[in-house]
């Protein structure tokens, strides 16, 4: 089978020396990133403090107008912050909570420190906290999580795509639902952009939050906001920073919002990583996020065929419609077996209740895919992962 796609690997060096399978924790690194850095140093090395004025100051608005591109949103609606947990707790900041609006609905699965945000807040009684169960640890019913969402409901902050199983939660019913109850969504599109192809306008969220480590191939500390336009002029966050202001560098000592999307800025941005990220979001917006998840949607479904045909189990959805990018495989020894794998440059990770977690993305070859499931049979069969258990493997 011709894959177009794979004319990209020679844009990504760690594919010369490693099985990369771990897209779904830090995608692989673009060689053009290399170039980027370079820019940026020899932007400060050569242009000082002018840095900020020819293009730095505003890099926060004009990335996050190629991520816009990325997620189906329009230019002036994404800004760039550090990452998701920086973005939930700015957006919570933006409401006062009352006795009859005050709950926060979400899922026992969604990603752990989203839940710190909302607990933290929760601390001082105004806010209460309705944490929707799961029966098997992989999926979330979705009646469940609608008939949580009613009338007292302030905020539904949940994950697009589970972080820990890859299980894809229906964004436009929870985001109705809310909607029909006078509440708003957070969309938490980390484990969804660049892999799984959506239109945060199609789906009509109040915001969306996600990062570049990932699927993106951004790297660390590039994280965004997307916030709708309608509630641009409505908002006043309260976990804010010069960036924010109409005039920053007037130093009012009286915060005036500036208008439009720049109200949801913060400090000093981090620019090194706003450099980063780029290359990877040129890359994914060329191909296009329907190519990568028709290739995505016809290997993971390889890998699960090849998976159970060597008696392994596997614990993420079966169904394309209802999976991300990422296939979970169980064994009694999965951490064990991992580390094994990481040994023998296999890249992977292991999440307790899940197991093995592997990503192919549009560099993965159906190659890879034989050789990952042909060395966790050959572990499996030969108890190969035996020194890592000893050694108290952890992941």
């Amino acid at each position: 089978m011709t894959d177009n796609l794979l004319k990209w690997r020679s844009e990504f060096p760690i594919l010369d020396n490693t099985v990369y399978l771990i897209s779904h924790s830090l995608g692989a690194m673009p060689r053009a990133t290399y170039d980027r850095l370079h820019d940026y140093a020899e932007a400060w090395a050569t242009r000082g403090v002018r840095a900020w004025a020819e293009g730095w100051w505003d890099m926060p608005v004009t990335v996050g107008n190629e991520v816009a591109q990325i997620i189906g949103a329009d230019p002036g609606t994404v800004v760039m912050h550090q990452n998701v947990s920086a973005c939930q707790s700015l957006i919570l900041s933006c409401f006062e909570p009352t006795p009859g609006r005050n709950k926060i609905v979400y899922s026992e699965l969604n990603f752990p420190s989203v839940m710190y945000v909302y607990e933290a807040h929760a601390r001082n009684g105004s806010l209460r906290i309705e944490t929707v169960k799961s029966d098997d640890g992989i999926t979330v019913p979705l009646e469940r999580m609608l008939s949580a969402i009613d009338e007292e409901t302030l905020l539904v902050p949940f994950s697009h795509v589970l972080f820990k199983s890859a299980f894809l939660q229906d964004a436009r019913a929870i985001t109705e639902r809310a909607h029909e109850v006078g509440a708003m969504v957070v969309l938490d599109v980390y484990q969804s952009a660049g892999t799984v192809p959506f239109s945060v306008k199609d789906l009509n969220v109040d915001f969306a939050t996600g990062g570049s480590v990932k699927w993106l191939c951004g790297g660390p500390g590039a994280g965004y906001i997307y916030v709708r336009p309608d509630l641009h002029s409505r908002l006043q966050p309260k976990t804010t920073g010069w960036m924010a202001h109409e005039e920053p560098f007037a130093f009012d000592k009286e915060l005036r919002y500036a208008p439009g999307i720049a109200r949801f800025l913060h400090g000093s941005p981090s620019i090194p990583a706003l450099y980063a990220a780029q290359s990877g979001y040129r890359i994914i917006t060329e191909i296009g996020v329907e190519n990568i998840r028709k290739k995505s949607v016809r290997q993971t479904s390889l890998l699960i065929d090849l998976a159970q045909e060597a008696g392994f189990a596997v614990t993420s959805p079966k169904s394309p419609a209802q999976r991300g990018g990422t296939v979970t495989i169980m064994h009694g020894h999965a951490a064990a077996i991992t580390s094994e794998l990481l040994s023998r440059e296999v890249i992977v990770d292991f999440r307790p209740g899940a197991g093995v977690r592997i990503s192919p993305h549009f560099y993965t070859t159906d190659e890879e895919l034989e050789t990952i499931i042909g060395e966790m049979k050959t572990i499996r069969d030969t108890h190969a992962y035996a020194n890592h258990e000893a050694a108290g493997a952890a992941f």
